[in-house]
């Protein structure tokens, strides 16, 4: 679809949609550019405060993924006219908390009346145009780090079946909640969210005409995930991707179908999936490394 819409070039546009990335790329002046995102989403949990956190947090992962710095946000509501106004003020209250952490400032928004509630942002921040970081840049010979343990998905919906143990949801709230700030020097980055684990990694493998290599065992999962999966606690969303990226995937070895199945697992404000020079791996959880292109996108292990 996006390839039948016109498109005005511009030279200052360092990053556009071109390669799925993570967010958009405005080059100001030699010396600043400007990172431009907008997410919004359905509520993951059923407390508004930590429901409108955990899309801020979602929301400024993208910058964070292209090595930027959020400095504004507008937030995007749609909420039914007639709710609780209550649970709509705790929901901005949690996002504007987890933006302060953040130290980026709202500046305002826009709201509709619908009978769906969806919350999100649209957020703006700062790189230097010669160190943005891109789902582009992965190179061979550079390890590969994920930031977050994978399993919201399966949590989530083993949460609406009501067979999710408190502590679980607890744990997956938490790194919900967690901002993906990175601590490193990048080749690649890209943030792990709805296409899950594999979808991504797909996108920055094609983006960087590279293979993936992502050794199954080392990826970190949520705890309870991999029983929720054994159980079938299966979202729609993992079916799809499994659908659209498993083509993409070579299987060198056997692995358990429950771990099979998180590797594509949506993820709500997932972890960073970055691509860095071995002397940086001590950053995150070291899930694999990068080939020069083979002849699938991803290899698993």
């Amino acid at each position: 679809m996006l390839a039948r819409i016109p498109r005005v070039t511009n030279e200052n546009v360092l990053v556009g949609f071109d390669t799925a990335d993570d967010a958009g790329v405005y080059r100001l002046t030699p010396e600043c550019a400007l990172v431009q995102t907008v997410d919004f989403f359905t509520p993951i949990v059923d407390d508004a405060f930590t429901y409108g956190a955990i899309a801020a947090a979602n929301a400024l992962s993208d910058v964070y993924a292209m090595g930027g710095r959020p400095i504004t946000a507008l937030s995007i509501v749609a909420y039914p006219g007639g709710g609780d106004l209550e649970e709509l003020v705790a929901i901005l209250a949690g996002g504007a908390a987890k933006m302060g952490e953040a130290g980026c400032v709202i500046l305002g928004g826009h709201s509709v009346n619908d009978e769906e509630i969806k919350f999100g942002y649209a957020v703006t921040g700062l790189v230097h145009p010669d160190r943005v970081w891109t789902n582009a840049g992965a190179r061979p010979g550079d390890v590969l780090a994920l930031t977050k343990p994978i399993g919201t998905g399966v949590i989530s919906t083993a949460l609406k079946r009501g067979t999710a143990a408190e502590e679980h949801v607890a744990a997956s709230v938490e790194w919900m909640l967690k901002l993906n700030r990175p601590e490193c020097e990048a080749h690649g980055c890209t943030d792990v969210t709805g296409f899950g684990l594999i979808g991504h990694a797909r996108e920055m493998a094609l983006a960087s005409g590279v293979t993936l290599e992502i050794e199954a065992e080392s990826v970190p999962l949520l705890a309870g995930a991999a029983e929720y999966a054994r159980q079938g606690a299966i979202p729609g969303g993992l079916k799809n991707n499994r659908e659209f990226a498993s083509c993409a995937v070579e299987m060198t070895r056997e692995i358990s179908p429950e771990l099979e199945s998180l590797l594509y697992d949506p993820q709500t404000s997932g972890g960073l999936l970055i691509s860095l020079a071995p002397d940086q791996a001590s950053f995150g959880h070291r899930i694999g490394r990068v080939l020069a292109r083979q002849s699938h996108a991803i290899r698993i292990l």
